[in-house]
């Protein structure tokens, strides 16, 4: 009789794809610190990348469907995808309601930009030391991933400290949405370590 030869599927990279993912934000994030400090045309260059997310995040979802086998559980690959995604939409949605708004950004906008950036690059290093295995180095920038926000959360008391100096009741609303808008974007980045740190303990 003859022997049957089984093979495996071969599953995809789902980490890798995570990764591309984390990494177009982090320029979607870095396009946002250019818009902070003066640079209009990089609005459209932050738009361009959370579409290019968009694409990385479908093309990961589909690979959860088709992988027999996943480095993580796949319940906490789709959340960091999802929590990946959100840190990039609010970055855009922050934008837009400042146009809408005719919301120049001011220092405290631009602080709290390249901490998000910061946090952003943090979470890049992350996922990076997951697809390695890395679950020491994943934790640890998952770690300065949150620490970027307190500081950001710092810059965020003491912009809205700043708004009882202003006289121009809707210049206080737009900046004061603004601002809550970036801290918002400050917490998904904690919300994406946070599952970092999850899905390591579920690997323990």
């Amino acid at each position: 009789m003859k022997r049957k030869l089984w093979f495996l599927p071969e599953s995809p990279d789902i980490l890798g794809m995570l990764l591309e993912q984390a990494t177009i934000t982090v320029e979607g994030l870095e396009a946002l610190s250019a818009w902070a400090a003066g640079d209009a045309a990089a609005a459209e260059r932050l738009r361009r990348a959370e579409h290019r997310a968009d694409d990385k995040k479908r093309e990961l979802r589909l690979g959860l469907t088709q992988a027999f086998t996943t480095p993580l559980e796949p319940e906490d690959l789709f959340e960091l995808s999802v929590g990946v995604d959100d840190v990039l939409n609010s970055a855009k949605n922050a934008v837009r309601e400042a146009e809408v708004m005719g919301t120049i950004p001011d220092a405290a906008i631009a602080e709290m930009a390249e901490q998000l950036t910061e946090g952003g690059k943090a979470i890049v290093e992350a996922i990076d030391a997951l697809r390695r295995h890395d679950h020491v180095a994943a934790t640890a920038a998952a770690d300065r991933a949150v620490t970027t926000e307190r500081k950001l959360e710092h810059a965020y008391r003491r912009a809205m400290s700043s708004l009882v100096e202003l006289d121009n009741l809707r210049e206080v609303a737009a900046r004061r949405e603004l601002y809550r808008r970036l801290a918002r974007t400050g917490d998904r980045i904690v919300g994406v370590a946070e599952r970092v740190w999850y899905s390591v303990l579920k690997q323990s």
